[in-house]
Parts: structure tokens; C-alpha cells; sequence
């Protein structure tokens, strides 16, 4: 299997099965988010402890597979890491679907730079740059507790 299927495998895999999806009982932020365009939609909920690590990380939501996927391996990939360590897997990613060739953080196991890898492809189609960036997008607003619902058209 060459990595280009590998990368197609996760994110079906991701896409039909999504992780971490449901609306918890506990959480302390949250954002929505929409990409009209598309018709993607993603409402992300936080658990934030007083350390301002991630007890826990959900989402629901509904579109197609590249942004169930992304929101999917976001999920499974933030757990535990602190609100600034969050941030810096934001930006790495944010910058490897945009123009970086891979990702720099070095947070992130070599296992979760592969998840993440998958979705490297998309910056060839602007319009799937927006289905993967949304939920992480959505992310930061949460954190944040702007309260504004975050359009990929704004």
C-alpha cells in the first residue's frame, strides 16, 4: 500500500467512523461552526480542567467525509494537551494544509503526524481546505469563548 491509499484509508476510516462524536454531559466551552458552501456543520465541546489541560473533547455534526474526518482525528489528537499545546497543533496544522510541506511540532507523535498527514492533499482543492479546516477553526473559538460561530465564508 503506497501512502497516498494510506492517507485515502484514514480518512474513510475517520469519515464513516467518526471518534469522539456526541454532545457530553460535562463540558465547559463550546463553538459552532458551519462552511455553507459545502454544507459542512460542527458544534465542538470542551472540557477544560483548572489546568487548562483537555479532560475531554466531543463534536457533533454532520458533512462531508474530509471535515467528519478532520474533526474526527482533531478530537482523538487533542486529549490531554494543554490549552497552548492545543495551539501549537492548530497552527502547525493550519500551516501544513495551507503551504508547509509537513508538520514541525514536535508534540505530536510520529503515529499522529501520519493522521494528520492524511489531510495534507486537500490544499490542491481550496474548496476541501475549508471542509478540513473548520473543526479546527472551531476549536480556537471554543477555547477562546468568543461565542461567535465561526463561517468559513467571514
Amino acid at each position: 500500500m503506497n501512502l497516498k491509499e494510506l492517507y485515502q484509508e484514514i480518512i474513510l476510516e475517520h469519515g464513516k467512523n467518526p471518534r469522539n462524536l456526541g454532545k457530553p454531559n460535562n463540558f465547559n466551552k463550546d463553538a459552532k461552526g458551519n462552511n455553507p458552501l459545502c454544507g459542512d456543520n460542527v458544534h465542538i465541546y470542551l472540557k477544560l480542567n483548572n489546568l487548562r489541560k483537555v479532560e475531554d473533547i466531543s463534536f457533533e455534526g454532520s458533512g462531508c467525509a474530509i471535515s467528519m474526518a478532520s474533526a474526527s482525528i482533531m478530537t482523538e489528537l487533542m486529549k490531554g494537551k494543554s490549552d497552548n499545546e492545543v495551539r501549537e497543533i492548530i497552527e502547525d496544522f493550519l500551516g501544513m494544509i495551507k503551504e508547509n510541506p509537513e508538520l514541525k511540532s514536535k508534540i505530536l507523535e510520529e503515529d499522529d503526524k501520519t493522521k494528520l498527514m492524511c489531510l495534507s492533499g486537500v490544499k490542491q482543492y481550496p474548496m476541501r481546505v475549508k471542509c478540513a479546516t473548520l473543526s479546527w477553526h472551531t476549536l480556537v473559538s471554543a477555547i477562546d469563548n468568543n461565542g461567535k460561530e465561526i463561517s468559513t465564508e467571514n
